[in-house]
């Protein structure tokens, strides 16, 4: 009988979450006729050093400086009352006025569709973009809210009893993406 890993099983490697966030922005290229008006917003915390990477991408294959914002979600999430303890609220910085943008909405893990749902409605607070587009490295299925994403890096089918842990170098030292059982 094996006994389960406790720290999980790795499903990305460094170089696999480089190759992903490569076509990612490919693929925003190809989508959106380059990178003009486009404006990458990171979702905390992970999302943020994702949509770093892809602004680097971007300017490396296109030469667009693209404007790169963080977004922090934690009082426009639907389960706040349900979370022990005091939520810790960072800080959100977008780029001036998102009117008339298509903004990328970066984030680590698409998952239940609620993260995003709220990131949707704590923009539409700054203004109204022309569009929304959502980036994800991972999507683990389970959709509770009509969502999907724009650009997948991995779609990693997965039980509720697992969870997805994205590793990246700026957050925790070490870019990898694990399955871990509950």
């Amino acid at each position: 009988m094996t006994t389960p890993n406790p720290d999980g099983v790795v499903i990305m490697k460094a170089e696999e979450i480089r190759r992903a966030l490569t076509r990612i922005a490919h693929e925003i290229i190809e989508r959106n006729g380059g990178a003009d008006d486009l404006l990458l917003v990171g979702v905390r915390s992970r999302g943020v050093p994702l949509a770093r990477r892809l602004a680097e991408l971007l300017k490396q294959f296109e030469g667009v400086d693209v404007p790169l914002g963080q977004l922090d979600v934690t009082f426009y999430r639907d389960d706040l009352a349900m979370r022990r303890g005091q939520p810790v609220v960072q800080r959100t910085d977008l780029p001036g006025d998102i009117g008339g943008k298509c903004v990328i909405l970066v984030d680590d893990v698409l998952f239940t569709g609620r993260t995003t749902r709220s990131a949707i409605d704590a923009l539409m607070d700054y203004g109204r973009p022309q569009s929304i587009q959502l980036a994800v490295l991972v999507d683990r299925g389970h959709r509770e809210l009509p969502i999907r994403a724009d650009y997948v890096g991995k779609n990693v089918p997965t039980s509720r009893e697992e969870r997805v842990n994205v590793r990246l170098e700026e957050n925790d030292g070490a870019d990898e993406v694990r399955i871990v059982r509950r």
